[in-house]
């Protein structure tokens, strides 16, 4: 009987530690192959820019001992999951991961994520998927710096190994993942809801006139009184819990359509 077929993929490329560390969790759950962005591709949400140029590379990703097939794609995270889907892997993959990010993912940004974006991919297409985000410190985004990803690897295998085995509900297409600071395989993990919160305050940067480059960045800044009991950005930040959020495909307000349509008419 074969192994289930599992694709990885990530946003912040085919290099980085996180995505070695959910690769090495994976391996003994079935087939891994990896299919990861050439180039750092956060924020990237779900985009399918055309102006990508789809090559693919083939790369050797050593990982416990062995090599994992994997390769490199000059595109975004949600392209990376069409190509292996469309020409790359031999059948439809069991289960699409996505990660381990480096950084949370949580409140409305979610949308804005690379990481969240390619495991929505996955879930349009019917393929269970799973979104994985380690909470990290201000200074480590962006970078491939050597943090501990053994918890957010533990729970990684875990919620994989999890929708493996059952059938998730209607309208549940990914589950995401989101690992606190500090966390270990034994810290406790709960179902949230997305906060209705912006978590990545954006603010812009420009030095002189519109001529000059100018760059919206963003920080995280969140109040507890912001947040609700069972919402993400509590459960990370605040309760220091492994959040796991269902995310539908769905983009449809939960509003009374009829009443809708009252108010509009």
């Amino acid at each position: 009987m074969d192994k289930p077929l599992i694709l990885l993929t990530n946003d912040d490329g085919i290099h980085s530690p996180g995505l070695h560390a959910a690769a090495r969790a994976l391996l003994p759950l079935g087939e891994v192959v990896v299919v990861a962005p050439r180039e750092q591709q956060t924020s990237m949400g779900r985009s399918l820019p055309p102006a990508s140029d789809g090559r693919i590379e083939p790369v050797t990703l050593p990982v416990n001992g062995g090599e994992v097939r994997a390769y490199a794609l000059g595109g975004t995270p949600a392209q990376c999951v069409l190509h292996a889907v469309l020409e790359i892997l031999p059948r439809t993959p069991a289960l699409v991961v996505s990660g381990i990010n480096y950084g949370e993912n949580i409140g409305t940004g979610v949308t804005i994520s690379g990481t969240v974006g390619a495991a929505l991919e996955g879930g349009a297409m019917g393929i269970p998927s799973l979104a994985v985000s380690q909470a990290i410190e201000g200074e480590e985004y962006f970078a491939y710096t050597q943090i501990d990803f053994s918890a957010a690897a533990h729970f990684t295998a875990l919620f994989a190994q999890k929708l493996l085995s059952r059938t998730l509900p209607v309208d549940v297409d990914v589950l995401k993942v989101d690992v606190p600071l500090g966390a270990t395989p034994q810290t406790p993990w709960r179902v949230t809801r997305q906060s209705r919160h912006r978590y990545y305050i954006p603010y812009l940067i420009r030095e002189g006139g519109w001529e000059q480059k100018g760059v919206v960045a963003a920080s995280p800044k969140v109040r507890l009184e912001d947040t609700a009991p069972d919402d993400d950005i509590r459960a990370v930040v605040f309760d220091r819990v492994v959040s796991v959020t269902p995310l539908s495909v769905d983009l449809t307000s939960r509003t009374d359509l009829e009443d809708l349509e009252d108010l509009l008419r």
